[in-house]
């Protein structure tokens, strides 16, 4: 297969998997729900809020995978965060049970051809990589028998409190200039700081927690640290992109953090609507600057309060 052949397939699955991806989450939108929003610690909810993990690596998965198995323990109903592909269960001394269907989890990277080493050897030119798309199978630990009790432990809850005294000291350890006061929740990037309300002025105090790591999710972004690009206007499409990377920026960092807020950001669900109808990978892009985001704010986390296990690279990883 040529070059260019194996470029146009690849284009093509690629885009396919955006489209499919992006298609779920517009629906999503669409139906009123936010799928990165789950209601953990309610009836519905049998699993624990936590970031999806493998369970025979202890690797996190990242970006728009974790949207992709969170949505999938919601609608089946899962306990656990958990998963395994077929091998890993029989690695395990289990099994994935008979019938049951797995979940598609994506990985991307590059490769350069041992053809076109040989190309760029001859002609003194820079090899030229050439993308690949993995697509995973997996399973959540509930859908396996016979596995070791330990696989699915799940991680025990945050202390009760006000502000919960992981999040004051991580607030402490960014540096970030962090303000309480006011009635309103925002970042200022010409002035580099935050202000959010204090926790008393909401109704459920845990709720300040998401709000305060959303705005911290802003922060990451200034030019001294992750450097994106934070020029949009309110109610313009940049705008939008960078809210949804602060959105899920808190979603990420919560479930890490094992903080269960509530908020809902319903207000923002037609901005964000637009933007994905019009781009069908801005949902990936945007999970992948948030898992970006929610790395460099836990990285002033103490190892021993917050998973330590090296993340999965996602579709955005490094091949988009």
């Amino acid at each position: 297969m040529s070059r260019h052949a194996a470029r146009a397939r690849v284009g093509e699955s690629r885009a396919s998997l955006y489209d499919e991806i992006t298609g779920k989450i517009i629906a999503e939108l669409e139906a009123g729900r936010v799928p990165w929003v789950q209601p953990w610690g309610t009836a519905a909810a049998k699993a624990p809020l936590a970031m999806p993990k493998n369970a025979s690596t202890g690797r996190q998965y990242s970006g728009v995978n974790v949207l992709i198995l969170w949505g999938t323990v919601i609608e089946h109903g899962f306990t656990g965060q958990s998963w395994l592909t077929f091998r890993q269960a029989l690695s395990l001394g289990g099994h994935v049970r008979k019938g049951e269907r797995g979940t598609t989890v994506v990985y991307a990277d590059r490769f350069i051809p041992d053809d076109e080493k040989k190309r760029a050897a001859e002609t003194g030119e820079n090899a030229q990589a050439i993308p690949f798309l993995k697509r995973f199978t997996v399973f959540n630990t509930d859908q396996c028998d016979d596995l070791p009790d330990e696989i699915a432990t799940v991680a025990p809850p945050p202390l009760p409190g006000m502000i919960e005294p992981r999040v004051e000291a991580l607030i402490k350890a960014t540096g970030i200039d962090f303000r309480i006061g006011g009635n309103r929740a925002f970042y200022k990037p010409s002035e580099d700081y935050v202000q959010v309300p204090p926790p008393a002025a909401y109704f459920e105090p845990i709720d300040w927690h998401r709000t305060a790591l959303h705005e911290l999710g802003h922060a990451s972004g200034h030019h001294s640290r992750l450097n994106r690009d934070m020029s949009g206007a309110h109610g313009s499409k940049k705008y939008a992109f960078e809210e949804l990377i602060a959105e899920l920026c808190a979603a990420f960092s919560c479930a890490l953090l094992g903080i269960v807020p509530t908020v809902r950001h319903a207000d923002y669900i037609g901005s964000w609507l637009d933007v994905l109808r019009e781009d069908n990978r801005a949902v990936v892009r945007a999970a992948s600057q948030a898992s970006k985001a929610a790395d460099f704010i836990l990285g002033f986390v103490p190892q021993d309060q917050v998973s330590s296990q090296t993340t999965v690279h996602t579709i955005e990883g490094r091949a988009a």
